[in-house]
């Protein structure tokens, strides 16, 4: 894990603290971030909400976007995500993968793959990031 990167996390998005999303590494290249199963995430069939899952893919990405961000900008904010559900996650953690397809003045786009622990593909998640 990546005390430093989940520090900072938490500290500009509060909410990865509470749903307990924990960096495992941050480049620009890839930024890599997981979540543990815990049954106050679920829904019925003790599933990991879309919700969660989602919470997790746009906070990646949105790290992913700010480390590409061009000389000058101040920051980003999700405009658009697309994201389609391959499995549940009923246990383990879900790690989500965040990689940027593009990088321009005005957005960046990045793709986020969320796997289990198994290594399986749970969701797979792009995004249009306005750069401000």
């Amino acid at each position: 894990m990546d005390a430093e990167g989940t520090e900072l996390f938490h500290k500009t998005m509060p909410f990865t603290e509470r749903l307990g999303v924990e960096v495992l590494e941050q480049a620009k290249e890839l930024v890599r971030s997981r979540i543990a199963w815990d049954p106050t995430l679920c829904t019925l069939g003790d599933t990991m909400h879309g919700g969660v899952l989602m919470s997790l893919a746009d906070s990646t990405a949105a790290v992913c976007a700010f480390l590409n961000l061009p000389e000058g900008a101040s920051g980003t904010t999700t405009i658009e995500s697309r994201t389609s559900f391959l499995r549940p996650v009923r246990g383990g953690h879900a790690t989500a993968s965040a990689s940027p397809l593009h990088v321009g003045r005005r957005v960046i786009v990045v793709e986020t793959e969320i796997h289990d622990d198994d290594g399986r593909l749970v969701a797979k998640v792009t995004q249009t990031q306005a750069v401000i």
